[in-house]
C-alpha cells in the first residue's frame, strides 16, 4: 500500500499514529512472548486463538504468521452495540462454535478502551471452563479503562485518549484497510464513541 501521512475519510482527516514498521517491531514481540508462554502446545491440547470481529483481522492475521506453536484460529463476533454507541453489554456472542472446556483459549482484540465489553466477553467465555483464558490487544487506552480488575496480559501498545482507524479499525466501515493506524486531527475527540 502508498505510504499517507494524512489520509480523509469521509469527512474527517487523520494523520499517522503507528506506522507499519513500527506495527510489525511490537507484533513481532507479543508473538515471541506467545511462543514461550504456550509452547507446551499439542495437537490434542492447542491454544485456541479468538479473534474478535471485524477490527482484529489484520492484527490477528499478521500475528498469527509469527506463531511456531500448535493453535486454531477462530473468530467471533459480539452484539453489544446500541445505535452508535456500545453499551458495555455483550448481548450475544456469535460464532463461537469450539467446544472451549479445558483448553487454552486467548482472546485477540483490536482495542481495548473503556474495557467494559472485553470484561463481559471474558465472564461469558469463562462459564465454558477453559483451562486458562488470556486476553490480548493490539492497542490499549489505559487512560479510558473503567475496568480496574482487567487484567491484559498481551498489550501490544499503550496510546493515548485518540480515535484512530486503519489496520482494522474503522470509521463509519472505512479506513480498514490502511496498513498504518492514524489518529483523528482534532484537539477533542471526546464526541467521538471508539469501540470498546
Amino acid at each position: 500500500m502508498e505510504f499517507f501521512d494524512i489520509v480523509n475519510v469521509k469527512d474527517k482527516f487523520f494523520e499517522q499514529y503507528i506506522g507499519k514498521y513500527e506495527l510489525n517491531s511490537i507484533i513481532t514481540g507479543i508473538a515471541e512472548r506467545i511462543n514461550h508462554d504456550y509452547k507446551n502446545c499439542s495437537t490434542h491440547n492447542p491454544l485456541i486463538i479468538i479473534g474478535v470481529l471485524n477490527g482484529s483481522f489484520m492484527f490477528l492475521a499478521d500475528l498469527v504468521k509469527m506463531l511456531n506453536i500448535k493453535c486454531e484460529i477462530h473468530f467471533i463476533k459480539v452484539s453489544s452495540y446500541s445505535g452508535t454507541k456500545t453499551t458495555g453489554k455483550v448481548r450475544e456472542i456469535l460464532g463461537l462454535t469450539r467446544d472451549i472446556t479445558n483448553l487454552n483459549v486467548l482472546i485477540v482484540e483490536d482495542i481495548v478502551d473503556t474495557g467494559l465489553t472485553v470484561k463481559e466477553l471474558y465472564h461469558q467465555l469463562i462459564l465454558k471452563k477453559p483451562f486458562t483464558l488470556d486476553i490480548c490487544t493490539l492497542l490499549y487506552k489505559k487512560v479510558n479503562c473503567k475496568v480496574f480488575d482487567l487484567n491484559i496480559k498481551y498489550v501490544c501498545k499503550e496510546i493515548e485518549d485518540k480515535f484512530v482507524i486503519g489496520y482494522g479499525l474503522d470509521y463509519d466501515n472505512l479506513g480498514r484497510n490502511y496498513d498504518s493506524i492514524y489518529s483523528l486531527i482534532e484537539d477533542d475527540v471526546s464526541m467521538w464513541n471508539q469501540k470498546n
